[in-house]
């Protein structure tokens, strides 16, 4: 047999489609299977007729959607990432528990928790001043005195 059948390239089209489906995540067999998709209508229209032709442009094509579409169609499914908790601490008001110098860290609390509190203002905090979160590095409040 000199060349495939275009409907037994469809018919493995259809089969590594399905597999895709079956398997969980990765995204490999779903461009493998559009290129033996594409390499059947081409037999069936009679523009691949060698049987190396056909697993030429099948190898090539399906490698070539991998590398091009792989990446985008991975990032496009990615779950959007609801905001972080902690970013909304940023301006709100916490009482320094400790006495911070600046640049040290202590402790602040804010929403009736204990923080580690790093002093980023000009100068020292003293014990139960008010102080301002201008940012959260990790499970630390950077503040300054207000």
């Amino acid at each position: 047999m000199m060349w495939m059948e275009w409907w037994i390239w469809l018919l493995l089209g259809l089969f590594l489609l399905l597999l895709e489906m079956l398997t969980p995540g990765g995204f490999y067999t779903i461009f493998f299977g559009i290129g033996a998709i594409v390499v059947g209508v081409l037999v069936a229209l009679g523009l691949a007729e060698p049987l190396w032709l056909q697993w030429l442009l099948f190898s090539v094509l399906s490698v070539m959607a991998l590398v091009l579409f792989r990446r985008p169609l991975l990032e496009r499914m990615q779950p959007v990432a609801p905001p972080r908790e902690v970013d909304s601490l940023v301006g709100q008001t916490a009482l320094a528990v400790d006495e911070i110098p600046v640049g040290d860290v202590g402790k602040a609390e804010l929403r009736g928790a204990s923080w580690s509190a790093r002093n980023v203002g000009a100068n020292k905090l003293l014990r139960g001043q008010r102080c301002r979160v201008e940012r959260v590095e990790g499970l630390t409040l950077c503040v300054r005195g207000d």
